[in-house]
């Protein structure tokens, strides 16, 4: 094999942004590894994500709406690829670094419980330690994958995943900007303009709201078909971020903007699906609920309910309790609290 592949993609990496990440100039890995002979550090940690047992759990996790009827809902992995399409449609236009941007994007929500934002919820208000989806991603590709060896992602790859969850914080809000690279703003910023549209469609796919009931600001400035408004924003985004190509002067640091109106009306619409979707008791939340609190109390009884590898770093029951219970897939979960309920009885 010719030994100069990777130098070659390495040095096409040159003519990006010259605020671009390059992966030659990483700061590494957790542990030293030689380098692949055909892959840059970056297209190799998107190829080791895409592998892993993670990943492939993501296809049966709920991304809002808990086990629906329909096959056209949004699940965890579609949400995940709707992300990696958007991040790497503006770091192409932007001139950054698309594997990079790819390889965040696609392990961004690898350490998401089962059923969705209320199986953290829930995980978070039963581990003393607190849980965050964020946190638990790096947890996976750091410890977790592999029989506990981890992925070894770089340090770029590790930090976009880290970051790119928002919390409370508007959209583009104070404390907004905490990534390092741009890729990871990218990715934090299409993360945001993904579930907005696809959330909105699966709520009207279930009947929640209507098309109408959309705030009238948000369908005149974005558009009025998720096509159009992620089309809207993507374009915003570009031509916001546009002085970060190098090819126009930058003002001060450099970050991934949109312009103030338009930020403002899809803050508007993210808020208006909390109030009417993501803030809606339904029973299978509550189901979900009582599901998680089920798996948490029985596992952290006696610590021979769970499988050894949550054990074997010797972190304690809760933690290895928490571990395996966020690994789980919406299916897998139920069928385990279904035979733990059964032997309580």
């Amino acid at each position: 094999m010719d030994r100069g592949i990777r130098q070659r993609l390495e040095a096409k990496e040159e003519a990006l942004s010259p605020y671009a990440a390059r992966s030659v100039q990483s700061r590494g890995r957790l542990r030293d590894e030689p380098p692949c002979s055909m892959r840059t550090s970056f297209q190799r940690d998107r190829d080791r994500i895409i592998y892993a047992k993670a990943f492939r759990r993501l296809k049966h996790k709920t991304q809002v709406f808990i086990a629906p009827l329909g096959d056209h809902y949004v699940t965890r992995l579609t949400h995940t690829l709707e992300v990696a399409q958007i991040a790497r449609s503006i770091s192409r236009a932007l001139n950054l670094n698309e594997d990079l941007t790819e390889a965040i994007a696609l392990g961004h929500d690898l350490g998401h419980t089962p059923f969705g934002h209320v199986g953290e919820q829930m995980l978070n208000q039963l581990y003393p330690g607190g849980f965050h989806h964020n946190e638990q991603s790096l947890r996976v590709v750091d410890i977790l994958e592999k029989d506990g060896q981890g992925l070894n992602l770089t340090w770029e790859v590790r930090d976009g995943i880290l970051h790119h969850s928002k919390g409370g914080v508007d959209v583009l809000g104070a404390g907004w900007v905490d990534v390092a690279t741009l890729e990871g703003q990218v990715c934090k910023i299409a993360d945001v303009v993904a579930y907005i549209n696809h959330d909105t469609s699966d709520a009207i796919r279930a009947g929640l709201i209507q098309e109408t009931d959309l705030p009238e600001d948000c369908v005149s400035a974005l558009g009025r078909s998720p096509r159009e408004r992620i089309n809207t924003m993507v374009l915003d985004i570009v031509d916001s971020s546009w002085a970060i190509t190098g090819l126009e002067p930058a003002s001060g640091t450099p970050a991934i903007t949109m312009r103030p109106q338009v930020r403002q009306v899809a803050e508007n619409l993210r808020q208006f699906l909390f109030q009417r979707v993501y803030n809606v008791e339904a029973a299978e939340a509550r189901q979900a609920r009582d599901t998680i609190a089920l798996l948490y109390d029985h596992f952290t009884a006696d610590a021979k309910h769970l499988p050894h590898e949550f054990l074997a770093r010797g972190e304690g029951v809760e933690r290895g309790a928490v571990d395996y219970i966020a690994g789980m897939t919406d299916q897998f979960a139920q069928r385990v609290a279904e035979s733990v309920a059964d032997r309580g009885r």
